[in-house]
């Protein structure tokens, strides 16, 4: 039998609790980032207009460019973070795939080949390095081969695209599907007998043959988690996102085959491949399909349809997750699961886990705030039916509740719970001009999951809501939102940008003002110069470290 026939006969089927572990981390990881980040983004100083373009309204503020060192720092970490965050998800991801029924059974047949073809000691080491280091060149390859197909400023506007995000929705529904069983997802098989053939050439370039043969079988498992893990890097906007994805995914994948080639006698620790791994893939595959829901909000917010509220996503979400319980304890099966003739302890602890969850997010359908998946949820004030109410008070208050003039945008946009905001930055600065109040400016999105964590778990603090509603104006900015300006608004920038959208008229403010483009983004401004009173910075989920920043603005101001 050749190495072909071997990898297509190994598919093996079931469950771990270890995966679920992987699995969290990756939903986790792949949405816990920023928006976009300044990759590719080229700034200038003030958003000047072309000489024959509309001029702007007579009431519009004038907008001075800040300092770029003021926040040439905050950019350059939340970067990092972005990367860190792509990173870890990569690798949460590379440990789930090998685990699939494509990979896992070929460990201890990968180590067999490498510790009986040498006579030297060194060699078998040798030859599993580079097999290891193929694996990850190949990934790293993959993932920088998106970045030149979409190029760094459509990179930019993946996340916030709703043709891209639908796109996004639809293709994952078909990995969840491919993980459920109705199809497998592989490629020509020429391709893979033409590796195959490479790799028995020997030498270095036969193992890199050999670590692409893998990688090509293996597609059928790893597509749908590779898949799901580029387009979550691509839509950060980060210029190595991509890459540094496949990295963390390759580097997983590779260190298990270099590591019992090392030490062989640790494969006896595996356990043996059965039923269990096909469980993997069906569990993954409703892990994919709830994780697809969250690009479709992405879509609802920044058209206002709302369609898709945060109720709806939640029963979504609950029937998911509820019918994944009913599978790990055996009252729910595909037609390609093997006999479940008892439920384990580890699938019942599983099911446990699973279930409890579901039932956690019931009360959400009444305004529970759930804040442990609150930036995956659509804002709370999507909900229909809401018994919240936040900061711990029995009545929402309002931001500057002296002011009850209607706010322009206010129509569209929803707010967050017990706040009132203004949604334009003219009317905003010009507000806490007369109120003599310092400004604070909210650079958010509709896709933005680290804006809504904020609003739902660090906002509702008591003190840090006192300090927001009494002592700042507030001021949200939507990047996003794709609602068409008034013909005598749009304008042409001097670089060529057309200002035609909402999305773009405050995108544009905070990359020329600000050389940001990540949100959130928060800017305490001092509305009589309109320069920042201390550094903008990014998400803080402490309470208290949010607090000292909201009272470092107001101690300049004063």
């Amino acid at each position: 039998m050749d190495k072909i026939d071997i990898y297509r006969s190994v598919k093996k089927y079931g469950i771990s609790v270890m995966l679920l572990c992987c699995l969290i981390l990756v939903c986790g990881h792949l949405q816990a980032q920023d928006t976009a980040s300044t990759a590719g983004v080229q700034f200038s100083d003030a958003p000047a207009v072309s000489a024959n373009s509309t001029p702007a309204p007579a009431n519009k503020a004038v907008i001075k460019p800040a300092e770029k060192k003021l926040t040439k720092v905050v950019v350059k970490q939340q970067e990092k973070r972005t990367l860190w965050a792509i990173f870890l998800a990569g690798i949460a991801g590379g440990f789930a795939a090998l685990l699939m029924p494509c990979i896992f059974p070929m460990l201890p047949l990968t180590v067999s080949y490498f510790t009986k073809s040498g006579d030297k000691r060194g060699s078998p080491v040798f030859k599993a390095a580079i097999y290891g280091i193929s694996i990850i060149a190949i990934y790293v390859i993959m993932g920088l081969l998106v970045t030149i197909v979409f190029g760094p400023d459509a990179l930019n506007n993946l996340s916030t695209n709703g043709i891209f995000n639908f796109g996004f929705f639809l293709l994952i529904v078909v990995f969840a599907a491919s993980f459920l069983g109705a199809f497998e997802i592989t490629l020509p098989s020429s391709w893979v007998n033409k590796m195959d053939q490479n790799s028995d050439k020997g030498g270095l370039a036969g193992l890199f043959f050999m670590a692409a043969t893998l990688s090509l079988v293996s597609f059928s498992c790893t597509g749908p988690i590779i898949g799901t893990l580029l387009v979550q890097a691509a839509t950060t906007g980060a210029l190595l996102g991509p890459a540094i994805g496949m990295l963390g995914f390759a580097l997983a994948l590779a260190i298990p085959f270099v590591l019992f080639a090392l030490f062989p006698s640790l494969l006896k620790s595996l356990p043996k491949s059965g039923g269990w791994l096909n469980s993997v893939k069906v569990v993954l595959g409703f892990l994919e399909l709830a994780l697809a829901l969250k690009f479709l909000s992405n879509v609802d917010l920044a058209y206002h349809w709302h369609w898709f509220d945060r109720e709806v996503f939640l029963v979504l979400w609950i029937v998911i997750f509820a019918l994944m319980g009913f599978y790990l304890l055996g009252k729910l099966t595909f037609s390609h699961d093997s006999p479940l003739p008892f439920v384990s302890v580890p699938r019942l602890f599983l099911a446990i886990i699973v279930l409890s969850f579901t039932m956690y997010m019931v009360p959400g359908l009444w305004g529970a705030p759930l804040k442990s998946i609150s930036a995956f949820l659509p804002p709370q004030s999507t909900q229909d039916f809401d018994l919240y109410s936040p900061g711990g008070n029995t009545t929402a208050p309002v931001n500057n509740p002296e002011d009850n003039t209607p706010h322009k945008y206010a129509a569209l946009f929803d707010k967050p719970k017990g706040f009132n905001p203004f949604f334009d930055y003219a009317e905003a600065l010009a507000y806490a001009k007369k109120v003599h109040k310092p400004l604070m400016i909210d650079f958010t999105g509709h896709a933005c999951v680290n804006c809504r964590k904020m609003e739902a778990n660090v906002w509702p603090d008591k003190q840090v809501y006192q300090k927001i509603t009494h002592d700042y104006v507030l001021v949200q900015l939507y990047v996003d939102d794709k609602t068409e300006l008034a013909a005598n608004e749009q304008t042409v920038t001097t670089e060529g940008r057309s200002i035609t959208t909402i999305g773009k008229k405050w995108s544009y403010l905070q990359t020329s003002k600000f050389q940001a483009n990540s949100q959130p983004f928060y800017v305490l401004l001092n509305p009589d110069t309109e320069e920042p009173l201390v550094t903008p910075q990014g998400a803080d989920f402490d309470p208290v470290n949010y607090l000292k920043y909201l009272d470092s603005g107001l101690d300049a101001y004063k």
